[in-house]
């Protein structure tokens, strides 16, 4: 198989899109061609720990409320194009989401990066659950067959916090400079949501490939 890295953000619409859109692909190949493995990278590195509310954040980005509403027009759009459920009502708090980088880092440990990371997008995007709360992932981590009080210990501390700022300053040093982006073999990058035709095409080359080297 081939390696896929995602650089992603749990909060970024974007990346829920353009995941739905590589699953969509894959499952429609059949064989999965990839070892998927997920990288941090945050929207807001400089959140305070508590997040803030979202309007007020939405509000301070854009420029105010019609410059919001404006800048996920495309958004809603893409998403009900991809048969998502985003519900930003529901969406109180913008999150730091360094602790949900780290529990996609040790999901990883025990295999379940991906099913994580769906999880996640599934709290934020549909639920409006506070991913940046460690009990709420703690939670999540429960939900995708993960020790949760072993995650709830380690979510305390600081473990690996200094290791996922790192790997995000690392990807944006390498011009890395949004999310979704991903690195197909460590050679080939595409960035943003990238429709399912698309994928469909870049799994056809690579399925090519592996019969070619067997």
């Amino acid at each position: 198989m081939i390696k896929l890295d995602i650089l992603s953000d749990p909060i970024c619409p974007w990346c829920y899109i353009g995941k739905s859109y590589l699953d969509r692909a894959l499952a429609a190949a059949g064989d999965m061609p990839f070892v998927i493995e997920w990288h941090p990278f945050q929207l807001n590195p400089e959140m305070p720990a508590e997040g803030m509310d979202r309007r007020a954040y939405l509000e301070a980005k854009f420029g105010g409320k019609e410059g919001a509403v404006k800048a996920y027009a495309p958004v809603m759009e893409h998403a009900e194009k991809a048969g998502l459920e985003i519900n930003f009502e529901s969406v109180a708090r913008t999150p730091n989401t360094l602790d949900a980088h780290r529990l996609i880092h040790w999901a990883g440990i025990e295999a379940r990066q991906t099913a994580v990371v769906s999880a996640l997008f599934k709290a934020y995007f549909v639920d409006g659950r506070d991913i940046g709360d460690p009990a709420t992932l703690a939670g999540i981590a429960g939900e995708c067959a993960l020790d949760a009080a072993m995650m709830a210990e380690l979510l305390k501390g600081d473990a690996d916090a200094e290791d996922i700022r790192a790997r995000d300053a690392n990807a944006r040093e390498r011009g890395v400079t949004g999310v979704p982006t991903f690195i197909i073999a460590s050679q080939h990058v595409l960035t943003g949501a990238q429709p399912p035709e698309l994928w469909a095409q870049v799994i056809d080359e690579v399925q090519g490939l592996l019969k070619g080297a067997e």
